[in-house]
């Protein structure tokens, strides 16, 4: 593994951009490389649950019909899921009790659910693309434990959904989620591989799959039959990645797909290259018009044309102290990270 550090890179950097940050947040007690400064563009609303820790996890639907135009689907993860539009306007919510982690494929909306402490279930809705509607589409049994992280695989258009759930024992399941007619969704597991602790955040690249690891960093797992080949890729080091190693987003710009990881700990998102995992620089979301992100859960990434404020993709990012409101998610123009990081 070759791992490119760029203290000097990241200092001139991070001097060139120092004007978007307006503010000085909490210093978290272990910090990392100093991250470049960037600010948010956009925040949605508050979710619905207030005075908690509810806000969790984001995913991006792209209209099949219409790549330009893009929703935000985000958890309360003590009451259901959320639709966004860009201004951060809430257009739809569903409920699904304890939902957690999310991701989308086509118009199909999967979460994973803790309704169930004992027995893991996946929740799975339908997003009407004219309205915004969601409509649950049923449960589907995913085994023993407590269902926390989830994540879809990249599939084309009419292959069966290939997804992977952490049980929150660090326990991976991979396998492809059916939607039979008239009778409840299924998930099929493929193969199974055990993280040592708890784990949550994950995102395939191809059939790679990568997964954090809370207290220890982000694995690499590549399936051998019915298990599969682990690699630590890229440990907590107090430098690039302060534990909790949270959501996990894939990104492609210019050419080079990119992995950015939440470094909770000291509120920043470290950025590698793939599949060589090859670090790239760190960034934090500072105060400005939309404030500060802190304690992010999950984060959310994608390349597009999605309008003049988002000309060149879109990054989300739990935001976990949105005080005096409800935790929120915030909006980045993704060309304006990938200046300031020099990519």
């Amino acid at each position: 593994m070759n791992m490119t550090w760029k203290y000097s890179s990241a200092l001139i950097l991070a001097s060139a951009v120092a004007g978007c940050a307006t503010a000085q947040q909490a210093q978290p007690v272990i910090a990392g490389l100093p991250p470049i400064q960037i600010t948010a563009d956009g925040e949605t609303e508050p979710v619905g649950t207030g005075q908690a820790d509810a806000a969790d996890d984001p995913a991006i639907w792209v209209d099949p019909a219409n790549p330009n135009r893009v929703l935000v689907i985000a958890t309360d993860k003590k009451a259901g899921i959320h639709a966004y539009d860009l201004t951060g306007k809430d257009l739809a919510f569903i409920k699904g009790g304890r939902v957690n982690n999310v991701d989308v494929r086509g118009n199909i909306i999967v979460a994973s659910d803790r309704n169930d402490g004992v027995n893991a279930h996946l929740a799975i809705f339908a997003i009407d693309p004219a309205t915004a509607a969601l409509t649950s589409l049923g449960r589907a049994s995913a085994g023993t434990g407590e269902a926390y992280g989830f994540c879809l695989a990249r599939t084309a258009p009419g292959e069966p959904l290939k997804a992977a759930l952490i049980i929150k024992d660090g326990t991976v399941r991979v396998g492809t989620i059916g939607l039979p007619q008239g009778a409840a969704p299924t998930f099929t597991v493929e193969w199974e591989h055990k993280i040592p602790t708890q784990s949550e955040g994950c995102v395939f690249d191809g059939d790679t799959l990568y997964v954090g690891e809370e207290d220890v960093g982000i694995w690499q797992l590549v399936q051998t039959g019915k298990t599969a080949g682990a690699r630590l890729v890229a440990p907590v080091d107090n430098q690039r990645l302060v534990a909790d190693v949270e959501g996990l987003a894939t990104i492609d710009h210019k050419g080079q797909r990119y992995l950015i990881a939440s470094s909770q700990g000291d509120n920043a998102y470290a950025v590698f290259k793939l599949p060589s995992m090859d670090y790239v620089g760190r960034f934090a979301i500072a105060a400005g018009k939309f404030g500060a992100t802190s304690d992010t859960d999950g984060i959310e990434a994608v390349a597009g044309n999605f309008g003049p404020d988002y000309p060149d993709g879109l990054f989300l990012a739990q935001d976990g102290d949105n005080a005096p409101r409800a935790q929120n998610f915030k909006l980045v123009c993704w060309e304006r990270i990938a200046a300031a990081l020099g990519l």
